[in-house]
């Protein structure tokens, strides 16, 4: 068992109210008509689409370092009545060990990531609904196709591919010779994922009327 990462568990449910934020951010100004007024406003669309995510990633970011260290907080207070103590070989988590401090500011990067790609998607897609749904498919369709996977080398291939199961093994801080990726790199595909979504919602962008 990997405390770190139990107590980080939330990181993976948080990330749909992240998406849905990062979503509704610039969607809302297409069902409203308001896109019009800020393009009017700013013609250069690339400019707003990077104030977009100037806007929605500084609070996103804010958000996560509260939540990530209440999180591991409530952890280190926790876990040692359920078993999780120095006599059986685990420590009290603490931001000074460096593989905790790693998956704690990597879990804020990793949600920061996730609001970027949804901002992406939402300003190709422009409906909300779509929007979101496509989001989430693409972050837990990865690990349930992964899980039901005949073969381990396609399991493990999709969960290297996945922006969720990729971008969440940054979390690890035991067993890193198991996982599909070590924890920077799934972080990077995650970020690679991202940036594709917010160029092809730049290039949208640029290509169509408001």
């Amino acid at each position: 068992m990997d405390p770190a990462k139990l107590s980080l568990t939330g990181v993976e449910f948080g990330q749909a109210v992240v998406a849905i934020v990062a979503v509704l951010a610039i969607s809302t100004e297409y069902t409203t008509g308001m896109i019009r007024s800020t393009l009017t406003a700013m013609p250069r669309r690339a400019a707003v689409l990077a104030a977009k995510a100037a806007v929605t990633t500084g609070p996103v970011l804010a958000a996560a370092a509260v939540a990530v260290a209440g999180s591991l907080l409530a952890g280190r207070l926790i876990l040692p009545g359920h078993g999780f103590t120095a006599a059986r070989g685990f420590p009290l988590l603490s931001l000074a060990d460096g593989p905790v401090l790693r998956a704690a500011a990597g879990s804020v990067l990793y949600l920061a990531l996730i609001a970027l790609f949804s901002l992406g998607v939402a300003t190709a897609v422009r409906e909300p609904a779509v929007a979101i749904g496509t989001v989430l498919g693409l972050l837990y369709l990865f690990p349930i196709v992964a899980a039901v996977a005949a073969s381990p080398d396609w399991q493990r291939h999709l969960e290297q591919i996945g922006p969720m199961t990729a971008g969440l093994d940054i979390e690890a801080t035991t067993g890193l010779r198991g996982l599909p990726l070590s924890p920077w790199a799934g972080l990077g595909v995650l970020a690679a994922w991202a940036a594709a979504a917010l160029l092809a919602g730049g290039l949208m962008l640029r290509l169509r009327d408001a």
